[in-house]
């Protein structure tokens, strides 16, 4: 399986398409879904119980055994994130071919806060650098699908180019090499956001709209 990021800025539904997908892992496959468990690392207090519970009600399943089938740990540093992947590896060794999504929301925000020094940017892009390939280990060994949340930045360069948004995912290239697609998430008019393919090996550039309802992630007609 492969490590697909999505980045964007604050309310462009991130972390609702993690929560989305949670369910949609549980779902029988021929519902488009996994069937079976998925595991979430929360670094930033945004994994909500309600939310679970509203998706799996749309999608018709029991809101309490979707939670149940839901690991969730919360980190609250770089180090401890590290240790956090490394026992739910363990766990997914233990109950192999059961857990079919990881989900790490989001994966750079303690190294940012972690090493927010100009001086130590080196130092956070190699800890990162560790993780990514742990988890790149992870989705092949487990054959699981791991999706990251990213957050944005400025780039100050896009300032001199004719670049509509100047924004660019943190984390610059040992980011983009971990990760087998990335999904650019924007808002667009009104409650619509626009998912764009950023980079992927297989799939061409392309984009298309949704919208964060109270059951999820959902299409836009």
């Amino acid at each position: 399986m492969a490590i697909t990021e999505a980045f964007g800025e604050f309310r462009t539904g991130k972390t609702q398409i993690a929560h989305t997908l949670c369910v949609m892992a549980q779902l029988p496959i021929a519902m488009g879904g996994g069937n079976g468990k998925a595991a979430v690392i929360d670094t930033e207090g945004t994994f909500r119980h309600e939310r679970i519970k509203a998706i799996a009600d749309r999608f018709g399943i029991d809101s309490e055994a979707a939670l149940e089938n839901i690991l969730v740990a919360r980190a609250y540093n770089s180090e401890h994130q590290m240790d956090l992947i490394t026992e739910v590896a363990a766990r997914f060794a233990e109950e192999k071919g059961i857990f079919r999504l990881l989900v790490i929301d989001s994966i750079i925000a303690l190294f940012r806060t972690d090493f927010s020094g100009r001086g130590e940017l080196s130092e956070r892009q190699q800890k990162l650098n560790q993780m990514l390939s742990r988890l790149t280990k992870i989705a092949e060994e487990f054959n699981v699908a791991i999706y990251l949340t990213n957050q944005v930045q400025s780039d100050p360069g896009a300032g001199l180019t004719f670049v509509a948004d100047p924004k660019k995912p943190v984390g610059g290239h040992i980011m983009a090499h971990a990760s087998t697609t990335r999904l650019y998430l924007r808002k667009g008019r009104g409650e619509e956001r626009i998912a764009k393919i950023y980079d992927s090996p297989d799939v061409p550039e392309a984009e298309a709209p949704y919208a964060i309802s109270a059951g999820g992630i959902i299409d836009v007609s």
